[in-house]
């Protein structure tokens, strides 16, 4: 769509552009570039959730226990829990109540804190993170890693970290997640 035709359907007040700034429209090499961006992450999203649904799981379901696993005392207080896995409060909330009806954690109150929640994985939680983890990995290696030359690779985590910082003070970040984390992505 050429940029005569933007503006006449409206397109710029529709894009999000601030305060009526011209949009900067994308040049036809950074449209597929992000339609191949968006489609990629959707598909592979996709593909993580079908493999997981034998199982019984989730991807988001997925992160939040092996998060948990990762972490001392297999707990977190949930509010760091939600910006770790970029999740709103309420959304982890719910998850937390399917995962806790299957047994897989508990929600006791924070000590100290009568506001906070722990979330703790359970015996049973654990054991299904042990179960579920190869087939997530093997999901992972099969449609992301193994698609990519070890270059592409560290130059997509290279790129996301710059995403990320670029995003930092507009959405919720706490650091590196987990041992490693994004460290090596890092500047």
């Amino acid at each position: 769509m050429v940029e005569d035709d933007r503006r006449a359907i409206g397109i710029g007040a529709m894009t999000g552009t601030h305060r009526g700034a011209e949009p900067r429209w994308l040049t036809e090499p950074e449209q597929q570039a992000w339609r191949a961006y968006l489609r990629g992450s959707r598909m592979l999203m996709e593909a993580m959730d079908k493999d997981l649904a034998p199982y019984g799981m989730s991807l988001s379901e997925y992160e939040i226990v092996s998060m948990l696993s990762e972490q001392p005392e297999r707990q977190l207080r949930m509010s760091e829990l939600a910006a770790i896995i970029v999740q709103s409060r309420s959304r982890l909330t719910h998850t937390a109540t399917r995962l806790e009806q299957r047994g897989w954690v508990t929600r006791r109150p924070y000590p100290g804190d009568k506001r906070g929640v722990l979330l703790t994985l359970t015996d049973e939680g654990f054991a299904k993170v042990v179960e579920t983890a190869p087939v997530h990995l093997s999901t992972v290696r099969r449609f992301l890693i193994d698609q990519l030359s070890p270059a592409e690779f560290v130059a997509l985590g290279t790129a996301m970290a710059q995403v990320r910082r670029g995003l930092v003070g507009y959405v919720a970040d706490v650091g590196p997640p987990g041992p490693g984390g994004l460290r090596d992505w890092q500047a």
